[in-house]
């Protein structure tokens, strides 16, 4: 009896040490929201335009820790122009960029490319510009004919010239341009290879610079094209349908680090070119305060409207852009757009 009350002694005291010890355990180790370990998704995201301030909020996001609390893994990689940021998603190299909406939604009005739906604007309205250096005979409009103009191989901003042009009464039979990488493009004006370049307004400073000093003229594309939006954050269609959940985990951790860059501008710099040690930090404080209007325009950050994107659409068929058919829904999803 003796050696039976020992045992059964023995046998309590080890269970209680057990308990005790999973009670321990589970204090230091507590289970994930929702049940079991958190595990990130990982994805790779295109920036618009290289490592430059417009694409500082990217950098902001991993920085101060956005996607991961979002449960995101991301890989920031370097993109190019619209047509080359959709054939990286079109491809699966990447399940986020972001690119000039109206440049993509021009493609997919040609049928060149259909699968994506953008997520988030961030920037409410174009920022596609003709920019000239002062004293260069360039005021107007009009002051392009006979000129050379510089831009992006491939980008929006030849693409959208005819249509800026028809309603700016510029003959584009008259305006010669000349193709470059972005990078060269400061270069060519300062120099005086052309004589404007068609860009974006956000990049004067970095222009100005180039050009040691000199002013600029800017004539924005968004005085004849006022319905136009910027730049977005885009997904293909089968993941914004397939998991939602994740676009907008990722639109959220987005557009926190862009409202943090545009309120932090000189910090956003600094994070930016901490991640890139190529970039200009003058340059990018230059571009995220001049784009900051155009981000915020009184209603909620990101957001997009249905009838606008009709309305904008429509003027790139009026100009003779795209054909008639695109439709609002095959370019946005309006179940993930943050609402004004």
């Amino acid at each position: 009896m003796r050696r039976y009350r020992a045992l059964l002694a023995g046998v309590l005291a080890v269970a209680l040490i057990g308990a005790a010890a999973g009670c321990s355990d589970s204090k230091a180790e507590p289970a994930a929201a929702g049940g079991g370990s958190a595990k990130a998704d990982k994805v790779t995201y295109l920036t618009a335009f290289g490592a430059v301030g417009r694409d500082a909020f990217a950098w902001v996001a991993q920085e101060k820790g956005y996607f991961k609390e979002a449960g995101l893994d991301v890989t920031i990689q370097l993109g190019a122009a619209t047509g080359e940021n959709l054939k990286g998603l079109a491809a699966g190299q990447a399940q986020f960029a972001n690119l000039d909406l109206i440049g993509a939604w021009i493609l997919a009005g040609k049928g060149e490319y259909k699968d994506f739906r953008a997520i988030a604007a961030i920037h409410q309205q174009s920022l596609v510009s003709i920019v000239a250096l002062e004293g260069s005979g360039i005021t107007s409009p009009k002051d392009l004919e006979g000129k050379k103009v510089g831009a992006a191989t491939g980008s929006v901003n030849q693409l959208l010239f005819p249509a800026y042009a028809k309603l700016a009464d510029i003959d584009p039979a008259k305006v010669q341009w000349v193709n470059a990488q972005p990078p060269q493009l400061p270069a060519l004006l300062a120099g005086g290879q052309v004589q404007a370049l068609s860009t974006f307004l956000i990049g004067t400073k970095g222009i100005e610079k180039a050009a040691g000093g000199k002013k600029t003229v800017v004539l924005p594309y968004s005085k004849y094209l006022g319905d136009l939006y910027g730049n977005g954050i885009i997904t293909t269609s089968k993941l914004a349908k397939e998991n939602p959940d994740l676009a907008r985990r990722f639109r959220d951790a987005s557009l926190k680090a862009l409202k943090y860059t545009i309120e932090h501008p000189d910090e956003a710099a600094q994070i930016l070119k901490k991640a890139q040690p190529a970039a200009d930090i003058t340059a990018a404080v230059g571009e995220i305060t001049l784009m900051t209007p155009y981000v915020g325009s009184g209603g909620t950050l990101g957001s997009m409207d249905q009838q606008r994107v009709a309305r904008a659409i429509a003027t790139l068929q009026a100009g003779g852009l795209i054909p008639a058919g695109l439709t609002p829904d095959a370019v946005v999803d309006f179940d993930l757009t943050p609402k004004a």
